[in-house]
């Protein structure tokens, strides 16, 4: 189930949300951790089982991290925790990847051995991904490494954390939430109008973003990914189309989620502030998916050494942590190299320092160009696909000046709409500025003070929620691009 589904939207959203409000206290974190279990075995029931496993792993390492009185004790605790949700999610997300790269390596280095003969010396078992199970893990697994370190207060109650790892609204695709964020919110949470129409008014924003933009400019991305040497003029705009796609659908997304977390009580972290209006990389990776940023700061970064050691050790942090971080979002080792073109551009702008910044206007194009190459391997099926690719963009495959197009829309229209998004992602204000998510509800109400205002700004809404719905019956909507990590 996503979000912007019929099923999602006319179903299991109002049934939840009405039975929520009817049941009193306690009952509403049951019902949730119910709805949220149910939400997930949507796709396979199965999975259920393997979320539930890990959030036991993790509860019960922070009772016995709470129980023990000694360092060594608790250390033991927190690497039953580690290894486990490592485990878990090295077996089920990494063993095919690892195991096709050591038959390709067994092949090469005995041609004639019996082994060469076989197509899997180490069998495959095309195991099927459970569904956001690098987000669950992280966020399940931050619990008992912030226990350890003092940064969480241990629960003692198995529902509020149940409800903390399987929570819907951010379950598949973060944000990743620390334990110590949503603590107090668990036990109680505020519930007002103001909440629930700030709520509202962002989650119509991120459907928006996604079904009228996102699925809108996706088509374009074939120009340049769905062959192996596009031309100059089709690998630019199926790289920028991506670019976009891949913004405004993470974007989309991350508004629906925040959003929905506050019609129920919940408020979350921002996880997305503007990102191609970065004047640099380092920039860029404070506002892009900042909750995976963080996580990746502060349970690999710091403990790495991060820039305490030497200036040498902080660049090999930097391209440790991010040839973890573009393997964390997929078994393919395009993702790999992705992650580490991100951290040699970071080790450079921390070698180059901070003294020699550029005029901002330059800065943002150049960071957004930059981002744009990168996205190649990040999307395209193969290595030599992106090098395809890459050719392309410099004109290594000619010119290519004419796009053989069969889409549904015309090109013209979809290429109007790729530079209107461009326009909004450089100038225009993003979701949390637009409805003040930093201030209380008391201080910023969501839809103005005036009658007016609220009148114009709810049908403003109203008519962004019946357009993409009707979009939404011509072209069903596709999955979130983050789903698939």
């Amino acid at each position: 189930m996503i979000f912007s589904s019929y099923e999602f939207l006319f179903l299991f959203l109002p049934v939840v949300l009405l039975g929520y409000y009817l049941l009193p206290g306690r009952g509403r974190t049951l019902f949730l951790t119910l709805a949220s279990y149910l939400f997930y075995g949507w796709w396979d029931y199965r999975f259920c089982g393997l979320m539930l496993l890990s959030t036991l792993i993790d509860y019960s390492a922070g009772e016995g991290i709470g129980r023990c009185t000694t360092r060594r004790g608790r250390k033991r605790w927190v690497a039953v925790s580690i290894i486990s949700n490592l485990s878990l999610l090295g077996f089920f997300k990494y063993y095919d990847m690892f195991a096709a790269t050591l038959n390709y390596g067994l092949a090469a280095l005995f041609p004639h051995s019996p082994i060469s003969n076989l197509q899997s010396p180490i069998p495959l078992l095309h195991l099927v991904l459970p569904v956001g199970i690098s987000f669950y893990t992280f966020q399940s697994m931050s619990y008992s490494i912030d226990l350890y370190h003092g940064r969480a207060k241990q629960t003692r109650s198995f529902l509020d954390f149940a409800c903390y790892v399987s929570l819907f609204p951010q379950l598949v695709a973060g944000p990743i939430v620390r334990y110590h964020e949503l603590a107090d919110q668990l036990v109680e949470r505020r519930h007002s109008m103001a909440l629930v129409a700030r709520g509202a008014a962002l989650f119509i924003l991120g459907f928006s973003k996604k079904v009228l933009v996102a699925d809108a400019v996706a088509p374009l991305t074939s120009l340049a990914f769905d062959t192996s040497s596009p031309g100059l003029v089709a690998a630019w705009v199926g790289t920028l189309a991506y670019a976009m796609q891949i913004y405004f659908d993470f974007s989309g997304y991350s508004d629906m989620a925040i959003g929905l977390g506050l019609l129920f009580g919940f408020r979350f972290p921002i996880n997305f502030n503007s990102p191609y209006k970065a004047e640099s990389i380092t920039d860029f990776w404070r506002r892009w998916h900042i909750s995976l940023s963080n996580w990746l700061r502060d349970y690999l970064y710091i403990p790495l050494g991060g820039n305490r050691i030497s200036v040498h050790r902080t660049y090999i942090n930097l391209m440790l942590v991010m040839l973890l971080g573009g393997l964390w979002h997929g078994a393919n080792w395009t993702f790999v190299v992705w992650g580490g073109i991100h951290g040699v551009l970071l080790a450079w702008e921390r070698f180059r320092g901070t003294g020699h910044a550029d005029k901002p206007a330059w800065g943002r194009a150049r960071t957004f160009i930059v981002v744009c190459v990168a996205w190649v391997p990040f999307r395209a099926a193969s290595v030599g696909d992106a090098v395809g690719i890459w050719r392309g963009l410099v004109g290594l495959n000619g010119w290519g000046g004419v796009i053989h197009w069969n889409g549904a829309l015309p090109l013209y229209a979809i290429l109007i709409l790729l530079g209107a998004t461009l326009v909004i992602a450089f100038f225009l204000p993003n979701s949390w500025s637009i409805l003040r998510m930093n201030l209380e509800p008391e201080e910023a109400p969501a839809f103005g003070s005036s009658w007016a205002t609220i009148f114009l700004r709810t049908g403003v809404a109203l008519l962004l929620f019946l357009l993409s719905t009707a979009v939404l019956m011509i072209n069903s909507s596709s999955p979130f691009l983050y789903f698939q990590f």
